[in-house]
């Protein structure tokens, strides 16, 4: 059975399908059903293909695939033949990476260091919907606002959001969130060398930093990486 917000986002879609051949977008599927962000969309087509009334299409922008319609839907209008709505039918240029529907709210827990490191990170500021696909893992994750420039040959630049998954523990070269003697944060390369630990940049202006392991705390592991243009 369908929740009365899911009934109502089923009937929009299919309205929407028939009346102009394209589906609505994220922002009047919000508007429609007065919700006040976009993820609580995501979260209804998803549970609307888990019950098996709609289908996501791979590798196809904004494209879905009604499969049925609760009966008194199929009563109201009539019979039912599935059909294909989609949005921009361009298919993504070669170097585009095909980027599903489904996304997470994430909290941003504030601003973290590439470079010189910067005090804990203990607050949420704000929140920010990532892709499905970034939360690789079990685990609780997080993001947070980068700050500095000493990631850079690394791909990550000042003012990216980088997607961490909380964990204790890290592999020689995973780019990590550091806890440096309980007062500062920063964004680095790890190295365990015995019972010492290298904080390593990813700019050659910035030097690698060796502590005691008992100096250093890994909250969490880089999965994932969002910028604005």
């Amino acid at each position: 059975m369908l929740t009365r917000k899911q009934m109502d986002l089923l009937e929009f879609i299919h309205k929407r399908m028939a009346r102009d051949g394209v589906p609505p977008s994220f922002d009047e599927m919000k508007d429609a059903l007065d919700l006040r962000s976009k993820s609580g969309i995501h979260r209804l087509i998803t549970a609307l293909e888990e019950r098996g009334y709609i289908r996501r299409l791979p590798h196809r922008a904004r494209a879905l695939e009604i499969i049925k319609l609760p009966e008194a839907m199929e009563n109201s209008g009539g019979g039912f033949v599935p059909r294909v709505i989609e949005g921009d039918k361009t298919p993504p240029p070669p170097a585009a990476i095909p980027v599903e529907m489904h996304a997470a709210e994430l909290p941003v827990m504030g601003r973290i260091a590439a470079g010189v490191p910067i005090e804990a990170i203990s607050h949420v500021s704000h929140t920010v919907a990532v892709p499905g696909q970034m939360l690789s893992g079990a685990g609780h994750h997080y993001a947070l606002e980068v700050k500095g420039d000493s990631m850079i040959d690394a791909g990550i630049n000042d003012g990216d959001v980088v997607v961490i998954r909380e964990t204790s523990t890290a592999d020689n070269g995973d780019i990590v969130v550091a806890l440096v003697e309980d007062q500062e944060a920063t964004l680095k390369r790890y190295r365990r060398n015995g019972a010492a630990i290298a904080l390593e940049a990813a700019n050659p202006a910035y030097e690698t930093r060796v502590f005691r392991d008992d100096q250093v705390k890994v909250q969490g592991r880089l999965v994932g990486l969002i910028r604005t243009y």
